[in-house]
């Protein structure tokens, strides 16, 4: 396995897929890293294996797979059958289960409001993922608090929708961007 920080270091626009029609796209694209935001537990491992047939790295949500509890059962299943690079959750209790199994874990926060800020910078002391992705990516403000009070790489996701967006996030402390947004994804 590579150093996700390094990983990210090198590969800072990440493809996040939520159709088929993405995967399609994404497996065309210049890019190593996809994040699966879509899927069930009938096609999610074709649809890994397309993307490892493409040499990516593939990191499933594995919150957002129809049919999947994100448990220590489902999480086992995911491992043994798809056996991704990593999974993505926003559930601490997922993050615990992956890295047991040896999976990299990249833990989504949402910031709201100060509230859930504090939530969530607790929340990443306590599992330690291998990585933060916090949500929306456009929240520079956001970015900057957290990278100063945690210590992991932070990815910055959602409403990434131009250069800008991806230089505002990365000048905050983002180490990477994970985004839907195609043109985006042609600026890696």
């Amino acid at each position: 396995m590579h150093d996700l920080e390094e990983l990210l270091a090198e590969v800072p626009i990440i493809s996040a897929i939520r159709s088929d029609m993405d995967l399609e796209r994404a497996i065309n694209c210049d890019n190593r890293i996809v994040f699966v935001l879509y899927g069930s537990l009938v096609d999610i491992q074709d649809i890994c294996n397309k993307l490892k047939d493409a040499k990516k790295l593939v990191f499933i949500h594995v919150d957002m797979i129809d049919g999947l509890k994100a448990d220590a059962k489902g999480i086992e299943f995911i491992k043994r059958h798809v056996n991704p690079y990593g999974i993505i959750t926003t559930k601490t209790t997922s993050v615990k289960y992956a890295k047991n199994l040896g999976l990299y874990t990249i833990l989504r926060v949402f910031i709201l409001d100060s509230q859930s800020l504090q939530t969530g910078i607790n929340n990443i002391h306590t599992v330690t993922p291998h990585a933060v992705e916090v949500l929306p990516g456009v929240a520079s403000k956001i970015i900057n608090i957290i990278k100063k009070d945690i210590h992991i790489p932070i990815i910055a996701g959602g409403l990434i929708n131009s250069k800008k967006d991806v230089m505002d996030a990365m000048s905050a402390g983002a180490l990477a961007v994970s985004t839907s947004n195609e043109e985006v994804w042609k600026l890696g």
